[in-house]
Parts: C-alpha cells; sequence; structure tokens
C-alpha cells in the first residue's frame, strides 16, 4: 500500500510539475497571494478562492502570484445557486436578530457583486494551471473552454454520486471534501448538505475506488497523518486550508487564528448562520446563539450572506471572534502559527520518510 500510495503521488506531482503533492485549498476571502506563492515556493500548488471577486481582481491576483513565485496554482469558483425565493417578513426577523451582534443590516440583496459569466471569462483569461468548481459542476460550454486552452478542471465532490457525475462530465480530477473540513461545503445541492456529511476516511477511499480519474482529499488534513492516511486510501494529492490560517501569510484576524489553536475538534460546528451555505465554523457565541430555538432560521444563500454582512465587517475591525465569520476545520488546533512554506515542506518530509 505504501508504495502504491507513493507511486500515485509522484505521477500526480509529474502531471502538475509539483515538488510535492500538497495542494492549498482555495479559501474564499483568505487566500492572499503571499500565502499562494508559500506553498508555491515548497513545492505545491496555491489557489485563490474567487467566489466574490471581479474580473480585474482575478487578473491581479494572477499577476502577483506570477509575479513573486513560478508555479502552478488553481483558481476555483462556485457554481452558482437558483435565485432564492423572498420573504420579508422573515428578513425582518433576521434582520433584527443579527442588530443585537452588530450594525442591523439595512438592505438584505439576492445579487453577487459580478457575474459568473464574466468571473468564468476572468479565470480563463488568467491562465492558471487548474480551474476548480464547488458546489455544482461547470455548464458544459465552460467545461469546453477550459480543454480548448489546456486547463485542467478539478471538481469538488462531497458524495460518490457527485464525484460520478463529475467525472462524466468532463472533470480531471476530484476533490473529495469530508465532512471534517472547514468553510462551505461543497455539495451539489444546498438542501442536501446537511444530511450528506461524509467524513473523509469513508468518502476518499468510496470516491477512489467509483472513479477514473486521481482524487485530491481535502477536509481535516492538518499533519503528516492525515496526508498519509489519505494517500493510503487512494488519493494522488491532498488539499489543506485550516492547517494554513494560522501562518503569517494567510494575514487572517489575530482572534481568529488564536481561537484556532485552541480549537477541539468539537469546538467546531456546521452552520447556515453566515451565509445561508452550510459550512464548519469555529462555535462562536454568534453560532451558539444563531443555533438557539428561539432564533430566527438563516435565509438562503446569499441572502443571509448579506444579512450578516455588517456583523462580519464589524467583527474583522474589532478582531471581536465572537462576530467573525471564522472558518475552521475539525483539525484546527494542529494548525501551526509558523512561515507556511514550513508548513508545507515539514508536512510532506514526514509523509515522505514514512512512505519510504
Amino acid at each position: 500500500m505504501l508504495g502504491q500510495a507513493k507511486q500515485r503521488a509522484q505521477t500526480f506531482c509529474d502531471d502538475y510539475g509539483l515538488d510535492l503533492p500538497i495542494l492549498m485549498a482555495p479559501m474564499a476571502g483568505a487566500c492572499p497571494p503571499a500565502l499562494a506563492a508559500a506553498v508555491m515556493k515548497a513545492g505545491g500548488m496555491g489557489a485563490c478562492g474567487a467566489l466574490l471577486m471581479a474580473p480585474d481582481a482575478i487578473a491581479q491576483w494572477a499577476a502577483d502570484v506570477r509575479t513573486t513565485q513560478a508555479g502552478p496554482f488553481q483558481l476555483n469558483l462556485w457554481v452558482p445557486d437558483p435565485k432564492p425565493a423572498r420573504d420579508r417578513a422573515h428578513e425582518t426577523r433576521v434582520a433584527d436578530f443579527l442588530a443585537q451582534w452588530g450594525p442591523r443590516p439595512t438592505e438584505i440583496s439576492a445579487g453577487l457583486p459580478v457575474s459568473f459569466a464574466d468571473q468564468c471569462d476572468a479565470l480563463i483569461e488568467a491562465r492558471p494551471a487548474v480551474i476548480s468548481s464547488i458546489m455544482g459542476i461547470f455548464p458544459p460550454e465552460v467545461v469546453a473552454q477550459l480543454k480548448a486552452q489546456g486547463i485542467r478542471w478539478f471538481a469538488t465532490a462531497t458524495t460518490v454520486a457527485e464525484a460520478l457525475a463529475a467525472e462524466e462530465a468532463g472533470a480531471d480530477a476530484i476533490v473529495a471534501q469530508g465532512s471534517e473540513a472547514g468553510g462551505h461545503r461543497g455539495a451539489f445541492e444546498a438542501q442536501n448538505a446537511a444530511a450528506q456529511t461524509i467524513g473523509l476516511v469513508s468518502l476518499v477511499a468510496a470516491i477512489c475506488d467509483a472513479v477514473k480519474v486521481p482524487v485530491i482529499a481535502t477536509g481535516g488534513i492538518a499533519d503528516a497523518r492525515g496526508a498519509l492516511a489519505a494517500l493510503v486510501l487512494g488519493a494522488s494529492a491532498v488539499q489543506i486550508g485550516t492547517a494554513l490560517l494560522r501562518t503569517p501569510e494567510a494575514a487572517i484576524p489575530a482572534a481568529w487564528a488564536d481561537a484556532i489553536g485552541r480549537a477541539r475538534p468539537e469546538d467546531t460546528a456546521v452552520t447556515r448562520a453566515f451565509s445561508g451555505r452550510l459550512g464548519r465554523s469555529l462555535r462562536t457565541d454568534y453560532v451558539t446563539a444563531a443555533e438557539a430555538a428561539d432564533a430566527p432560521d438563516p435565509l438562503p444563500y446569499p441572502l443571509q450572506r448579506s444579512a450578516t454582512g455588517p456583523m462580519r465587517a464589524a467583527g474583522t475591525q474589532d478582531n471581536d471572534i465572537a462576530r467573525l465569520q471564522a472558518w475552521a476545520g475539525q483539525s484546527a488546533a494542529l494548525a501551526q502559527a509558523a512561515p507556511a512554506e514550513d508548513v508545507v515542506r515539514n508536512l510532506w518530509a514526514e509523509v515522505k520518510a514514512a512512505l519510504g
């Protein structure tokens, strides 16, 4: 098994021009160019979550990374959800509840700052090694453009059925996202996310058995033990996110970084309270209050994201963990307050030694 794991990892590295099979998770809002460049300098793949970025910002991010460090990186985009139904009375109840935690939202919007089509064009124009999807499958016309430009497509999947659908649609690799992962759950259908929270051990093995393309494991991997286990289970590479959030290059608010370092697995929670889409965060005071029986149900995405915007901004400004959107995976306590290049290099050195 160890020999097979080593060969899979080496083949993946050869295919993508990597020194080691470690990918940075494309964390929207927490993927500055400096962090991606540090991961790339270590020999891994950098990443950017472009969900909220306009085309010029996408182009600038890619240019900044390339100026700093040569190497492959991925750009990630959400596949849009259907337009949500509006319930103005319920939106008022949510606004009243949020007023206890920060400025009361004065306008709740169902729109995002830029169109999906424009973002897709900008991602392709940036010519990354990889464009990855989450929350669904790219439309056929986008997949055709990726293939024509020689850009690989990594599709995030949270179930075997999603992985098979992505492979059938032309994905070059599957990112198997276990339920331990911090941040948003990548379920294709929002209403299924809570019912399909599959742990990484079961998910990776099942997806590897089901598909023919390489599988990248993500979710709860923050040290060599987790990475080695994923490779032995059949993954060709691993993707890490929370493990990088305490690095100086991530530059997240200190209260968030400090809380990650103290968090046990049970100190995280899956919640819709920040965006309306299910995601795993630290169990902050706000998250606990939002789960209370007398709290209003979160609005659907992206209405809830719009509604919590003032609170989240105030939390960031005040470095207040109670109001921050503090995403974190279940292995958060393993994250090290060390340079990102060292985190990645040291993690792989331990895995490589174990592989022999």
